[in-house]
This record gives structure tokens, sequence and C-alpha cells, in this order.
């Protein structure tokens, strides 16, 4: 989530009641989590695992609970509870604001676009032209939909990132890392019926130009696709995937997050994608390896019995 205009590490410090090691008079332009941190940035971390991560990673200011050695031109924010501090920094920068009505007066909407009736628009949110947006979509705020986008009906986007704050030493394991990130929709995408595309916990979720999702389809936060992609019904994919241009996706692929598939990859149907996959190949299977390679596995995995009966006479 990028700040309306910078904001001070010292403003920041007396906010969250915070002591500072490092850099005192940095400017944060954003607040963001480790997978999508930029120059700039803030980004918290509470548990001694991830420290060096977070203060090695493109981050200038760490909020910690622990005051460790920081890197010259960084700050820490020192505070007991973290979390906290990044939940009253997403509550004061993108507060929740009810909605009193089915499109919100601060939604834009350009010309040409069709709106069926049903259709809920939150606020904050830009809609391109020449769109065509059918009944009981939902959109909500802070989404960004580009020129000649169709998106069919009972389909959502924008809903919260599926991402929580786990701790196995108090009462609720998991608590809600509350989403200030969008959902940036392409030009001439086209969304089937009941699809689901997650907002970025505190970046954006991206669909790229020209890309086209059949029904039922979950797309997690932080996902970016390229430019020309296809999937197929009832496609998953986890949060902060990085999907190049051109990638097919069959039915019922299943893609884990964090990782990254190349340029023109196609995975088949019921395929299950738990690590990064170069571009240009077919895959197959769980896990998915070239298909062809797979295919001929299942070869041999059929003449096993047959295989078997030789050998023991």
């Amino acid at each position: 989530m990028r700040f309306p205009s910078p904001v001070s590490i010292q403003w920041l410090a007396e906010f969250l009641g915070a002591g500072i090691i490092g850099d005192k008079n940095g400017q944060a332009t954003g607040i963001n989590e480790i997978h999508k941190v930029e120059k700039g940035d803030l980004v918290f971390v509470d548990h001694p695992k991830y420290y060096d991560t977070c203060i090695r990673s493109a981050a200038s200011y760490i909020i910690i609970n622990t005051p460790v050695e920081v890197p010259p031109g960084k700050a820490l924010l020192v505070v007991e509870k973290p979390f906290d501090a990044y939940l009253k920094i997403v509550g004061h920068f993108r507060p929740f604001e009810p909605a009193t009505k089915m499109i919100s007066d601060t939604a834009v909407i350009g010309k040409n676009t069709y709106i069926a009736p049903g259709v809920f628009i939150g606020h904050h949110t830009t809609i391109g032209s020449n769109c065509i947006i059918h009944p009981n979509v939902t959109i909500l705020d802070h989404c960004v939909i580009g020129d000649n986008v169709i998106v069919q009906a009972g389909s959502v986007i924008g809903s919260d990132a599926f991402y929580y704050n786990g701790k196995k030493d108090r009462e609720i394991w998991y608590r809600k890392m509350e989403s200030c990130g969008r959902v940036v929709i392409g030009d001439f995408v086209e969304i089937g019926a009941g699809c689901t595309i997650d907002r970025g916990v505190s970046h954006d979720t991206v669909i790229g130009d020209g890309s086209k999702l059949d029904n039922m389809i979950h797309i997690g936060h932080d996902t970016v696709t390229g430019k020309n992609c296809l999937f197929a019904a009832q496609v998953g994919i986890a949060g902060a995937v990085e999907i190049g241009n051109g990638v097919i996706l069959w039915g019922q692929v299943g893609v884990s997050k964090t990782l990254t598939i190349g340029d023109n990859a196609v995975v088949l149907a019921q395929s299950g994608v738990p690590a990064s996959l170069e571009g240009g190949k077919t895959y197959f299977g769980y896990p998915a390896e070239d298909a062809n390679l797979k295919k001929r596995e299942l070869v041999w995995i059929k003449r096993i019995p047959e295989l078997w009966k030789k050998v023991m006479g």
C-alpha cells in the first residue's frame, strides 16, 4: 500500500510508540509484506527466524520486537507487538468504509460501460470504458479495472486475502492480517462466472492485459499474472505467485504459493504445481513435470503387474 504522501519515521515512531534505531530522518512511502517490499517500504517481523530476511530485504524500515544491528540507510521501529503496529498503520491509512449504496459515489466508471442490475461497486474503485459487468458481480474497494473488460455473473473481485498471523502460544492461533492492497485488472480481460480474485495483503493482485479466465477460478492475494494467459475452469492459484505471459493452466490445476511459472508454459488438467516451472514447456501430474516424461512413467506403472508376473514365474 502506498501512503498518500511520504511519512516521516519520527511521526511513525510517535504514532506507534516505537523506539528508532538507525536513520531517524527517513521518509516511508508505503507498507508491504516481505514478498513484495520495495525501497522506501515498511515491513514488520515478529519472529527471530525472519529477522535477517526482513532486514536484508528491499524494505527501508522494519517494525520489529527486538533491537538488532541495522544496515546503513535503514531504520528499525522497535515495538512490543509488531503485528499490532501493522494493523494500526493499515487502520489509519486505509480504514474500513461502510457501504451505503450499491455503487459508491467515489467509484469512477468509464464511457460505454454497462453495469447490470445487482452489481456492487465499492469505494475508490475505477472501471474503464467499454466494459460489461454482469449481474451480481461484486467489485470491492480500491480495485482498478481496465478498458474492454468482461466480468460474468457472480464473480467477486477484491475480497480480503486469506492471510493470517499464526501463533500457537495464544488462545486464538490465527489473527487476520487486514488487507490494504488492491486488485488491478488489465485491458481486454475476461473473467468467468463465480470467480474470486483476492486483493493483495499490502500490494496488488494483478491480471495482465488480454488474459481470459473461465468459471469458478480462484486467484490468491498478491499474485501477478502476465499478459494473454488462459485459465480453464476450477483453477486455484495461491498467494504471491508470479505467472509469465501466455501461460495456459487447464482445468483444476492447483498452484502453490510464492512460486514462478515462466512465459508460455502449459500445465495440463488436474496437475499440481508445488514448485516453480520453466517457461516454454508442457507439464502434467503431481508434482507437475515434463508431460512427455510423465506419460512414459504412467505407461511403465501400468506394466508393473505384467512384469511382476514374469519375474515371479
